[in-house]
């Protein structure tokens, strides 16, 4: 991965905190990572843990003129080979299956031309209602990679599928998929 331009989005659910080891390890692999996270991230994991783990300013907001005078959206959509959602809340997996673009994330998703991976996280009531299957089934079909929820303990404290897939399965489908777009 040495080199290579990683955009990792975190949106707002509990499992954000495997976010900074996913981050952690992708640096470590030697990737350029710039970290997105969305409001509702941050009350679960700060932004200055993925500033320190990425060596780069955390991509907060559409409008960021002193690091971002193009429009973060734009900017990181074209130095980016990946974008990775870890993370992907029912929210985000909602919001992008239907096209909607009211912040930096689900912007960056549809001015983002490369290919995207998304680890689910959510309540096993939520990640079995038909209307988040129709939305994975919609962002597959539109060519989203996944990297599926595992079952297990989850926060709401039930046990079923839900339960966001260790950093370890999620940094392995990204070098999967990078050695897949360097041939």
């Amino acid at each position: 991965m040495n080199g290579r331009e990683i955009v990792l989005a975190v949106s707002g659910g509990i499992a954000a905190y495997k976010a900074a080891a996913l981050a952690s390890q992708l640096v470590q692999a030697g990737a350029r990572l710039t970290v997105v996270l969305t409001e509702a991230a941050e009350h679960f994991v700060g932004g200055a843990t993925f500033a320190a783990l990425s060596g780069r300013p955390v991509a907060r907001q559409l409008f960021d003129e002193q690091h971002f005078p193009l429009g973060a959206h734009i900017q990181l959509a074209e130095r980016a080979e990946l974008l990775v959602v870890a993370p992907t809340t029912a929210d985000v997996l909602a919001k992008t299956a239907h096209g909607h673009a009211d912040d930096l994330l689900t912007t960056l998703y549809l001015c983002f031309g490369g290919p995207v991976l998304m680890a689910p996280a959510m309540n096993v009531r939520m990640w079995e209602h038909p209307a988040v299957r129709r939305n994975v089934s919609a962002l597959r079909g539109d060519g989203v990679e996944f990297v599926d929820p595992e079952e297990g303990w989850l926060s709401c404290r039930q046990a079923g599928a839900g339960r966001m897939a260790p950093p370890e399965r999620i940094f392995q489908a990204i070098a999967a998929r990078l050695s897949i777009s360097q041939e």
